[in-house]
């Protein structure tokens, strides 16, 4: 098992990131979660 923890910054609230990014990882089989941070960023495992 491969574990990612990742923080993104820039402008990605408001432009369907979480959304772009399961549907990306739904079709590579990849399970975790994506959320929106108070600051702005977006945290993914």
């Amino acid at each position: 098992m491969v574990r990612a923890h990742v923080f993104v910054s820039g402008l990605v609230q408001g432009v369907f990131f979480r959304m772009q990014t399961k549907r990306v990882a739904d079709g590579l089989n990849v399970t975790g979660w994506v959320r929106n941070l108070p600051d702005g960023r977006v945290e993914a495992v």
